[in-house]
């Protein structure tokens, strides 16, 4: 299969070219703007193989959670290539991409969600694929769900950026990497596993609709009117 990956959920945005198993992954320069080096990145990555989109097999995005911006990117300019190609699109948890990026059989996954919450998950990996064993939420770094006892790795920058969170899950969870992010060669992996769509129907995984704090809620939290 040839699918064209993308990932900008995060500042650390990258897109990546799967042909055959073989993977081609570039990250995205930071400034300028994500939206304004995505599209010309994409058509030198597809040159380099000499490739024209309308010879891939479908294009996968990470639908989020991650940054609101990055998010509606990677899934308009997906369905726009899309439609213009006639190809399906293969919709991917950036928490799950998370999950792919490590080496390990069970993965917690967090994401600084801003506003003093994370975005988690956790996955387990079998033969078949990942299994969900907690689904993506957003909630406070000391209220996050924990797993059953086993060998849970954690994953992300929620790690970092809140060290309640690692305090809360110790017990269950060794967090060896704070500074793995979802990336566009995860993405392209995992697209074999999800059944590719129409691309009228990609949709973002917000998870949480809110994407400010009131002015009350700020001061509350020791911030600025």
């Amino acid at each position: 299969m040839k699918i064209l990956a993308l990932e900008t959920s995060t500042e650390l945005a990258s897109i990546a070219l799967s042909l055959d198993g073989q993977i081609i992954q570039t990250r995205l320069s930071s400034p300028p703007a994500h939206s304004a080096t995505l599209l010309p990145e994409i058509r030198q990555l597809l040159a380099g193989q000499g490739l024209a989109l309308t010879a891939l097999d479908g294009i996968a995005c990470g639908i989020g959670p991650g940054a609101f911006t990055g998010v509606r990117l990677a899934c308009s300019v997906a369905q726009g290539l899309a439609l213009g190609a006639d190809l399906v699109v293969h919709p991917v948890c950036s928490l799950l991409a998370l999950a792919e990026a490590m080496n390990a059989r069970e993965v917690y996954c967090a994401m600084d969600a801003r506003m003093g919450e994370v975005y988690v998950a956790a996955y387990r990996r079998e033969a078949t694929g990942w299994v969900e064993v907690i689904t993506p939420c957003c909630v406070a770094p000391d209220a996050a769900p924990l797993v059953p006892e086993g060998g849970w790795l954690g994953a992300g920058n929620a790690f970092a950026a809140y060290p309640a969170l690692g305090e809360h899950l110790q017990s269950r969870v060794c967090v060896p990497d704070v500074a793995c992010v979802p990336d566009a060669a995860a993405i392209a992996r995992l697209a074999g596993q999800i059944p590719g769509v129409d691309p009228a129907l990609v949709a973002p995984l917000y998870v949480r609709d809110r994407v400010a704090q009131t002015v009350a809620e700020r001061l509350a939290n020791g911030g600025r009117a």
